[in-house]
This record gives structure tokens, C-alpha cells and sequence, in this order.
């Protein structure tokens, strides 16, 4: 038999891969590759888990006490009012005695026509004053002023005065009246005209005799050292308004205040105060020509 040549021997990883071509290999790597690198971009960029996070502070659930921590420091509580740290007046006059002139201080409720910490006191309890922390303290307040206009155009003014301490307190400015808390400007008004005009109609009607003119309103504020309480810088907030308020004298005349009106029975901070503080007992008025009056 004849026998040829043998072929020639081929190795046998060249025998498994002989079906591809040699660079088969390179070609098909690239496809996974592609795939592999888009796999890891994509797990980069997608958002992680709040539980593969490192733990830190925020992680973990507020306690209690970490929560109002927490609170406190996003939104810290209003302070508390100035006028709710004077359990009683001489607590305001401890506070007040270092922050004004020792001889301006002690002229309170002394001075005629002065008033006194027990005064003050009152306002504050009551949120007709505010004060400013500070030395000085500044007082702030907001005045309804009343332009009684009666005949001729003649404007109603307070001359003056009497005092429960027997002083007499000049005036000569049309009425006027510190606001309540929340009080408008009207309701001041009729306020004002009721507790200090009056006693001259003897409880007849007082809201029927008060007109208020439209388009009389204005406010302006004025800073100045106050009469009442030397040495204490005040800041008026002045609403005034222009009225008529029918049955009024055409002459001088006088009014009588009216009187506290908290239960005289009841032993309280309030009545007390007010049993010290100087009032007015009467106030007494006169009519004059618009120009006489400063603005």
C-alpha cells in the first residue's frame, strides 16, 4: 500500500481555534468590554441607597431630646416679652435703675406733672407700652390724637390737667389717647371721646353724638424725650383723626377721668399698681383757632 506523506502536524490549541481566524480573539473582547464599561458608568451614576451610606448624623433616627436640638437650631423661639419679665413694679424700677440717669429716675412721680414706675408698670401689663432693651430703653407707643372740630372751625384742645398728687400738668394739644393692643384707630377714638369727654353727657349715648370725618386720617411719628417719665426717650406712633362730637360746651369747661375700672375687692398686682400710680381727676378744655395749635 502506498502511504503518503504525512500531513503536517498542527498544535493543538491552533487545532481548537482553527475554525476563527487569529485575530478572533481581540474582536470578540471588545463587545464585553463595551458592555462592562457601560455597566460601571451607569452604577457610578445612578443614585445610591441611604443605607449603603457611611452612617452619620443625619442617618440616624431623632431622639427626643436630639430632635428639639435640632429644631432649636433651624428655628429658635421668639423671645420672650420684655413686659413678661415685671412680675411687679419694683422688679421694672430694679431694672430700670441701671439703665437711666440716676437724677432723671428719681424725679419720677416726684416732678409735678410726672408719673411714676408704677405708671409705666401698668402700661406694659396692659400692652400700651413697649420697651426696648437697651440702655437707654426706648419706649414706644401708639397715640390716637382726636381734632374735635366745633364751631367756626374751632379745634378742641386740653389746657390741662389735675392730678391725683395734687400737681397740675400742662397740656394745650387736642385730645388724645394711648391705643390698646389690636386697636384700630376708630375704635380709639370712640374710646378716647367716651373715657374723657364723658362725664359731660351723664351715660347718654356717647357713640351717637361722635362723627368721624372721611379723609381725615394721617399718622406720623415722632422721637423725643419723655414728659411723663424723665430721662426715658420715647417713640410716638400718632394716628390722628378729625371728629365732631355733638353737645359739647361752646365755652371752657372741664371733665371729670374716669376711674379704674379693675374690682377694687380683688388683691391683685394690677390693683395695687394702680392704687400708687398718679391718675388725672380732671381734665379741663378749652376751644381755639386752628393756628394756635402746633403740629
Amino acid at each position: 500500500m502506498f502511504v503518503g506523506p504525512s500531513p503536517p502536524h498542527t498544535p493543538l490549541v491552533n487545532r481548537r481555534n482553527n475554525h476563527r481566524p487569529r485575530n478572533a480573539t481581540v474582536s470578540s473582547a471588545l463587545p464585553d468590554l463595551f458592555l462592562a464599561a457601560v455597566s460601571l458608568l451607569f452604577l457610578w451614576s445612578s443614585p445610591k441607597p441611604l443605607l449603603s451610606l457611611p452612617p452619620n448624623r443625619f442617618s440616624f433616627p431623632l431622639t427626643p431630646r436630639r430632635r428639639s436640638t435640632a429644631m432649636s437650631r433651624r428655628s429658635p423661639p421668639p423671645p420672650q416679652p420684655l413686659s413678661q419679665r415685671f412680675a411687679n413694679p419694683q422688679s421694672l424700677s430694679d431694672w430700670l435703675e441701671s439703665r437711666l440717669p440716676s437724677d432723671s429716675f428719681a424725679a419720677w412721680g416726684v416732678k409735678p406733672g410726672t408719673k411714676n414706675v408704677h405708671n409705666l408698670w401698668l402700661e406694659l401689663s396692659e400692652g400700651e407700652t413697649s420697651l426696648a432693651d437697651s440702655t437707654p430703653p426706648v419706649r414706644t407707643v401708639n397715640v390716637v390724637t382726636v381734632r374735635v372740630i366745633g364751631k367756626d372751625g374751632r379745634i378742641l384742645v386740653e389746657s390741662h390737667q389735675e392730678l391725683s398728687d395734687g400737681s397740675i400738668r400742662e397740656r394745650f394739644r387736642p385730645l388724645s389717647e394711648k391705643m390698646k393692643p389690636e386697636e384700630t384707630p376708630d375704635e380709639a377714638v370712640f374710646r378716647a371721646i367716651k373715657e374723657e369727654l364723658g362725664s359731660i353727657f351723664n351715660g347718654d349715648a356717647e357713640g351717637q353724638r361722635i362723627k368721624l370725618l372721611p379723609g381725615s386720617y394721617s399718622r406720623r411719628v415722632e422721637e423725643k424725650n419723655s414728659m411723663s417719665y424723665p430721662g426715658l426717650p420715647a417713640r410716638y406712633a400718632l394716628h390722628s383723626v378729625d371728629a365732631t362730637v355733638q353737645g359739647l360746651p361752646e365755652d371752657d369747661f372741664c371733665t371729670e377721668e374716669k376711674e379704674y375700672d379693675g374690682d377694687s375687692t380683688e388683691d391683685s398686682e394690677e390693683t395695687r399698681a394702680a392704687g400708687k400710680a398718679v391718675t388725672v381727676k380732671r381734665h379741663h378744655w378749652k376751644w381755639v383757632s386752628p393756628d394756635s395749635i402746633r403740629p
